[in-house]
């Protein structure tokens, strides 16, 4: 017998992949938003902190959120270092960074995962598997708030 979430198993291994590249995303800016939130330093000190935590904390909600609707629609989320730096549309921080730059790195960050999860929404729509659309699309509207406080941050 073909259930619903066969079907979407069978039919969603573009979707899989790319909901695999947004696991990897999340987690090495999980990663990054830590070290941001460690070694931010300056006259923004206080409020930096406080919002990498808070952004750190949305990217362990977010990943987790996809690791488990992956599975629900029979995939495997990636859970090794390797492979999520192989897939993460994310890049490591190298060195310590000024306050500002760490803030530009996250927006250029946040920007980069929407364009994943855009993708996620395309392939979400091609297995016609409305609730991982869904949830995708409630990401963005999220991430697109976060990048437009942090743009207004940095004056931009």
């Amino acid at each position: 017998m073909q259930t619903r979430n066969n079907t979407f198993a069978n039919n969603a291994t573009a979707l899989q992949e790319v909901l695999n590249r947004q696991i990897a995303g999340w987690s090495v800016l999980y990663t990054k938003l830590h070290n941001f939130h460690w070694y931010v330093q300056g006259p923004h000190f206080f409020t930096l902190h406080a919002k990498f935590e808070e952004l750190y904390n949305l990217a362990t909600a977010n990943m987790d959120e996809v690791a488990e609707r992956l599975l629900a629609i029979g995939g495997r989320p990636v859970a090794t270092m390797t492979e999520q730096l192989r897939l993460s549309p994310i890049e490591e921080v190298q060195g310590q960074l000024p306050a500002e730059r760490m803030v530009e790195s996250v927006v250029a960050d946040l920007r980069t995962m929407v364009e994943v999860i855009h993708q996620g929404i395309h392939e979400a729509g091609e297995a016609s598997d409305n609730a991982t659309e869904d949830m995708l699309i409630g990401f963005t509207a999220a991430l697109d708030k976060e990048v437009w406080m942090l743009n207004a941050f940095l004056g931009k």
